[in-house]
């Protein structure tokens, strides 16, 4: 495993120092900040929002209803694979069984 460097990251017109242990990481990091600034921009010009703590939770909502929403199609997925590969193991069993 790689050492823990830090980086800065502006979110919001502030900077934050965030700890990393990879690259990977730090250009997902990297990435999360400017999705995020661009979603801070896109409601300060779309909504009359003057407090920036109030900007910064709308995003946080639509960040985690985000995540929410692909959680519960993640598990319709599986619940329908497993249903598939349920089925198949049926199959199979009755086919052996002969």
């Amino acid at each position: 495993m790689a050492d823990t460097y830090k980086i800065n990251v502006a979110i919001g017109g502030r900077n934050y120092p965030i700890s990393v242990n990879s690259t990977e990481e730090e250009q997902g990091v990297r990435a999360a900040a400017v999705n995020i600034n661009k979603l801070i921009s896109d409601y300060e010009s779309n909504y009359a929002v003057n407090d920036k703590q109030d900007v910064l939770a709308m995003c946080a909502l639509q960040f985690a209803s985000i995540i929410e929403v692909n959680k519960v199609i993640k598990d319709e997925e599986n619940n329908a694979i497993m249903t598939k590969l349920s089925k198949l193991n049926g199959k199979l069993q009755s086919y052996l069984d002969k």
